[in-house]
């Protein structure tokens, strides 16, 4: 199977954010560092797996990797 385009940036974890209502998933909110300035800031949901199956989630302050793929036929050459 032919891997995807992609693209990485780094960013960084700015803030965990706790849900008003109890049945809404906390949300981790990052800065993406080569970003525009308008753009820099996403919100995800603060749920990951690491490589043993655990489940975890990201603190304050850190340092991530951004990936974003598309399928090959999304693209165009430039």
């Amino acid at each position: 199977m032919p891997k995807k385009p992609k693209t990485k940036k780094a960013g960084t974890v700015r803030k965990v954010i706790k849900p008003i209502d109890p049945s809404q998933p906390e949300k981790a909110e990052i800065e993406i560092h080569d970003a525009d300035h308008l753009y820099k800031e996403i919100r995800i949901e603060n749920k990951l797996v690491d490589s043993d199956g655990e489940k975890v989630k990201l603190k304050p302050n850190a340092l991530v990797d951004v990936t974003v793929e598309a399928d090959k036929k999304d693209t165009v050459r430039e």
